[in-house]
C-alpha cells in the first residue's frame, strides 16, 4: 500500500483528537557479522484510527515510522523486560514490533487500545450492533401484532355511575376500632350490600328501637330535653359521640331509678 508521505506526517502531527498516547519502549534488533544485538529505543507513540506514529521525543513533528494496524494481533510476550507486549502481522516473515510499557496499567491499556483499532475488529462491532438492531426491531414489531387486553370491562364502570369505583382509603381508627360512615364515595355513587341496598350503620339497641317506635316516654323524652342529635346522623359518625350519646341514655335511667328509689322510702 502507498502512502502519501506529507498527507501521513500531517495527519500525525494536526490537531485531530488520538486515540492513545504515550512513551513506550520500542525494541530494536541488530544483525552485524554473526552478532546479534538488541536494545531499547524510548518513543513516543501516538495512535489515530488504525495508523500507530512513533516520534523521537514528545515535541517532534516529524514520525520516524508507521505502523499500520490490519491483519496483526496484539499480544503478551516473553521478554526479558516486564510489561512487554508485540504487534504481530498474520504475513509470514513479517516484521513484528516488540513494545515495552513503564507499568501494568499502562500496558494494558495500548494493549486494548491497539486491539481495537483496526478495521476488522470495527466491523465485527458493526456487525453485532446491526443484529441488534435487527432483534430490537423484530421484538417491537412482535409487541404491536400481539393481542392488548381489553379494558371494556372497565369503561363499563365509568360509564355507569352506579358501578362507579370506590376509591380506596385506609380506614379510620378511634380508640383502636374502625368506624362505621367513614368510607370515601364519590358524588353520585352508592355502595351497595349484599341484599342489593344501599349500606346501613349497626342496627339499634332494642331499648332504641322501642323508644323510637313509640315517639313518647320518659326516655325519650328525657333525651330530647337533652337536644342531642340522633345517632344516624353523619355528625355522630365516630365512636366517641357514640358513646356520649349512649352514656347520656345510661345516666337517664340510672337518675330515673334513684328518684323510684327515694319515692318508694318516702
Amino acid at each position: 500500500m502507498k502512502l502519501n508521505e506529507r498527507s501521513v506526517a500531517h495527519y500525525a502531527t494536526c490537531d485531530s483528537p488520538a486515540d492513545h498516547a504515550g512513551f513506550l519502549h520500542k525494541r530494536v534488533e541488530r544483525h552485524h557479522h554473526h552478532h546479534h544485538a538488541t536494545s531499547y529505543h524510548r518513543r513516543w507513540f501516538i495512535l489515530k484510527g488504525n495508523l500507530l506514529f512513533y516520534f523521537e521525543d514528545r515535541e517532534s513533528r516529524d514520525p520516524l515510522g508507521l505502523v499500520v494496524l490490519e491483519g496483526c494481533t496484539v499480544e503478551l510476550c516473553e521478554a526479558a523486560e516486564e510489561f512487554a507486549f508485540a504487534i504481530r502481522f498474520d504475513d509470514a516473515g513479517a516484521k513484528a514490533y516488540v513494545l515495552v510499557a513503564d507499568c501494568q496499567a499502562a500496558m494494558e491499556g495500548w494493549v486494548k487500545a491497539l486491539s481495537r483499532a483496526s478495521f476488522d475488529y470495527m466491523r465485527l462491532v458493526v456487525r453485532e450492533l446491526e443484529k441488534q438492531l435487527e432483534d430490537a426491531r423484530k421484538s417491537l414489531a412482535a409487541c404491536y401484532k400481539s393481542p392488548r387486553k381489553s379494558s371494556s370491562g372497565r369503561k363499563r364502570h365509568l360509564s355507569n355511575p352506579a358501578m362507579a369505583l370506590v376509591q380506596e382509603q385506609p380506614p379510620i381508627l378511634e380508640n383502636g376500632y374502625s368506624t362505621w360512615g367513614s368510607g370515601y364515595l364519590p358524588a353520585g355513587a352508592s355502595c351497595a350490600d349484599h341484599d342489593g341496598g344501599c349500606s346501613k350503620p349497626p342496627p339499634l339497641p332494642p331499648r332504641r328501637r322501642l323508644a323510637a317506635g313509640s315517639g313518647c316516654g320518659a326516655l325519650v323524652t328525657g333525651l330530647s330535653l337533652t337536644g342531642q342529635e340522633s345517632p344516624m346522623s353523619p355528625e355522630t359518625a365516630c365512636f366517641s359521640k357514640l358513646h356520649n350519646w349512649y352514656g347520656q341514655e345510661i345516666a337517664e335511667i340510672r337518675r330515673e331509678w334513684l328518684e323510684s328509689q327515694r319515692s318508694g322510702e318516702l
